[in-house]
């Protein structure tokens, strides 16, 4: 159960009189009915309420179903109007009956921008948890607060039920003196409903009654779909299984006291719901992090170590840059261990990055800067270009967001505005596109021939895919040790940016490229049995 099923649940055992003894020295609840009919009785006769046209009266039959009489009407069993049975010392009763007011709302008000001191009771002000939050309310202009009798004026222990629109149709609250700022005086607004029961009622057993009642009620709304609502005359009308008072009090007791311990299960149940839905996710950065650690598969001593990878690709970037087909980079980084500390070599300068190294690698892997990999590293056109109906696919990082190159909703731009772009910025089959601008770090594999242009906010990574496999360098991407690095460097003020030079930084690691297959293929293998769990 959730933590309000739960409350439900015990509600229920609490106004069906399951959930405390019964006591068979308590007076019966009859009797305490007769009194309130006394009270009540005083009350019409001082004026302060009316007098019933036709007064309601439920009692047992001989055969012990309920009967009601109506006014002058003869009695008429209600055993199908009863939702549940109660004990013998119980009674039912129409809330009407208990009530020291007419139910009924408050008028539609008239603000007032001045603190007038006399401030309207709005539904707002009624809050989830029951309580009541003052600092909602508005003020109630001078002359309109005229037209409010002072017996609707809100008193100590007056209950609220909210009675207008969607979401918080049947919400309860009860309203204390405690509530008021300054002693102001409060009035309800036309959105709320007022209960005033008889004193000699148990407040608090009569409210978790209503509470009980709160999830039918929000069904018993009436009108359009954006403005339901909830007539006093309904709630007048709700059957309320009444105790001895004794033992209102018991089951008001034991309410209060295993509430709380109710609230705290249910932010466990939250707690435990949320890591239930976010259970592939944990799982596979779990995965992720195993791999780019070096222990979702088992290493091979006959491997190739990633420093010898690492210096023939190196090799290789020297020799395109010799040939003119690449440029130099003013800052190479080389990482390398001394005497169990990690260095950093960048333009004849060494210094210790110990402090950046989060968990050790095995001894065939190293540890590396992105830039050192790639043979390019570039970003898209920083112009918008004119957009044309039809044309070469033109891609943002919206088309990039789902993890995957998507031409659905992409813009097109024309051929020559293309050429002068791609010159620069040539995506090409089994390269690496990376978000850089507002949701950064998405690595996409480009899948397709299709030729295409990138806007600014998508990096395009470049490098020989037989020295560093494209579906290992997206994995790593995807994992928390560049995932944390992208959330780390991306900076500014709305759109927020992952520059190309934090991006050459990324601290990544290297492994021998036959380890990189296997782990890719644990990797693959793994998350489809994590999707079905």
């Amino acid at each position: 159960m959730t933590g309000q099923q739960l409350k439900n649940s015990i509600l229920q055992m609490a106004v069906q009189g399951k959930l405390v003894p019964q006591n068979p020295n308590d007076e019966p609840a009859a009797v305490l009915l007769e009194s309130i009919r006394a009270e009540r009785e005083k009350l019409i006769k001082e004026g302060i309420i009316k007098k019933e046209k036709n007064p309601s009266f439920i009692f047992r039959g001989a055969d012990n179903l309920p009967y009601e009489k109506v006014g002058e009407n003869e009695p008429v069993c209600i055993a199908d109007q009863v939702p549940f049975e109660i004990p013998n010392s119980w009674e039912w009763v129409r809330l009407h009956s208990l009530v020291s007011k007419e139910v009924r709302r408050g008028k539609s008000p008239k603000y007032s921008s001045m603190s007038s001191g006399i401030q309207v009771f709005a539904q707002k002000c009624n809050t989830k948890s029951g309580e009541i939050d003052m600092t909602l309310a508005k003020y109630l202009d001078p002359i309109a607060f005229s037209k409010y009798p002072c017996e609707e004026y809100l008193q100590d222990r007056d209950i609220i039920v909210n009675s207008t629109g969607n979401g918080t149709l049947g919400r309860i609250g009860i309203f204390r003196d405690k509530d008021r700022i300054n002693g102001s005086v409060i009035v309800p607004d036309s959105h709320v409903t007022v209960i005033r029961f008889v004193p000699s009622e148990n407040i608090n057993y009569l409210l978790y009654i209503l509470k009980y009642y709160q999830p039918f009620l929000e069904k018993l709304g009436e009108g359009s779909t954006n403005q339901t609502e909830l007539k006093p005359a309904i709630i007048s009308e709700l059957l309320f299984p009444i105790p001895p008072i004794r033992e209102q009090h018991r089951i008001a007791d034991k309410l209060i006291e295993i509430f709380p311990l109710i609230d705290a299960y249910n932010e466990k149940q939250i707690i435990l719901i949320s890591l239930q839905r976010n259970f592939s996710n944990l799982f596979k950065k779990s995965i992720l992090q195993m791999a780019v650690q070096g222990k979702l598969v088992p290493q091979d001593p006959n491997d190739e170590p990633a420093s010898v990878l690492l210096e023939r690709i190196l090799a290789e970037k020297e020799q395109l840059i010799k040939d003119g087909k690449i440029k130099k980079d003013k800052h190479e980084s080389i990482i390398f261990r001394r005497d169990n500390s990690h260095y950093e070599l960048v333009d004849g300068i060494e210094h210790c990055i110990d402090d950046e190294i989060p968990f050790e690698l095995p001894e065939s892997w190293c540890w590396v800067r992105l830039g050192s990999l790639l043979t390019k590293l570039t970003d898209g056109t920083h112009n918008t270009p004119k957009y044309v109906d039809k044309g070469i696919p033109f891609l943002s990082v919206k088309d990039l967001s789902l993890g995957k190159l998507d031409f659905l909703k992409c813009k097109y731009i024309s051929e020559k505005e293309h050429s002068s772009i791609f010159g620069r910025c040539n995506p090409e089959y089994g390269d690496v596109l990376l978000t850089k601008v507002g949701t950064t770090g998405i690595p996409v594999i480009v899948d397709t021939e299709v030729e295409f242009s990138l806007f600014v906010s998508v990096a395009l990574l470049k490098f020989n895919q037989k020295k560093l496999f494209n579906k290992f360098l997206l994995y790593q991407i995807n994992s928390s040790l560049v995932q944390g690095q992208a959330l780390e460097n991306t900076k500014g003020v709305g759109n927020k940016n992952w520059v190309m030079r934090d991006i050459a930084r990324t601290l990544l690691v290297l492994p021998p490229i036959i380890e990189q297959h296997r782990i890719v293929a644990k990797i693959e293998e793994l998350l489809p049995l994590i999707q079905s769990i």
